[in-house]
């Protein structure tokens, strides 16, 4: 399988960002997205709405379909699901991209912040894949895909924002035990987390802005893998912790220079890659 030609697509935050970057590389198999993310219009911080991603989707090749969706409530989330299954008559993937950061020690995190953060990473990724499951099992080749890190479980990661790294956290042990529970019935669960910083809203706005970009990665690298995972027949790959780079190296890519923001730049490690 080397396409994503017909397949339908629930990807979460994807009205910019790897969300977007993941939908618009399917929609150039010819795919079908349904855009489930929050901002309906613009916003001074943030580019893109769930309308402009739909537009770039559709310009891509693909289907868009627009859904309004908080990821903390159940009854949006099923509902969406709903409106999808019924414009493109099912799920074949479900990308659980959206999430809240705050790089916060204890005493500087509000509760309220904590439960946001929570509340959509790691309660909106079980969620989500919950509402798309019985859809998934009717699939051909069925992924869940969650953007989050390896479970290195050290003190480090932990101890300068222990919040975020427990939300965090919470999408990738939804991998380890739904790719467990679901692999005798041939859906696969997997982790995707890029090697470097990628290009995003939250870099720009939150995480050292320019100097930090000029060090990044575009969110097409974590596109490709996302792509060359959901190609791969979907009983051959799960339960596993990927990394963009790593990944795509397995796959036959050598050539990373023209995902670079910056032609030449020193890169950036991400966060919780393990030794």
């Amino acid at each position: 399988m080397t396409s994503l030609k017909g397949k339908t697509l629930f990807i979460t935050g994807a009205s910019r960002g790897i969300g977007l970057a993941i939908g618009l590389r399917a929609a150039r198999d010819g795919a079908n997205v349904i855009i489930a993310a929050k901002t309906a219009e613009p916003h001074p911080k943030l580019h893109g709405t769930i309308y402009t991603a739909a537009k770039e989707i559709e310009e891509a090749g693909g289907k868009a379909l627009p859904l309004v969706v908080d990821v903390r409530s159940d009854e949006a989330v099923y509902d969406a699901v709903k409106k999808g299954v019924e414009a493109f008559g099912g799920i074949d993937v479900c990308v659980n991209n959206a999430s809240a950061i705050s790089l916060t020690g204890t005493l500087e995190t509000a509760m309220k912040r904590y439960d946001l953060m929570h509340q959509i990473n790691s309660r909106g990724t079980f969620l989500v894949s919950q509402a798309c499951l019985p859809h998934l099992l009717k699939s051909s080749n069925p992924h869940i895909l969650n953007i989050s890190p390896p479970l290195d479980m050290r003190e480090k990661w932990f101890a300068p924002h222990v919040a975020y790294t427990m939300a965090k956290f919470g999408m990738s042990l939804c991998v380890l035990g739904m790719a467990g529970e679901f692999r005798g019935k041939g859906v696969a669960v997997n982790a995707l987390w890029p090697r470097t910083v990628i290009d995003t809203a939250a870099v720009q706005n939150l995480l050292g802005g320019a100097q930090t970009v000029n060090g990044s990665r575009k969110p097409d690298i974590m596109a490709d893998a996302a792509h060359a995972i959901f190609t791969t027949p979907s009983r051959d790959l799960t339960g596993q912790f990927l990394i963009d780079e790593d990944f795509l190296r397995t796959r036959g890519v050598t050539d990373f220079d023209h995902y670079t923001t910056v032609p030449g730049a020193s890169l950036i490690s991400d966060f919780f890659l393990p030794d």
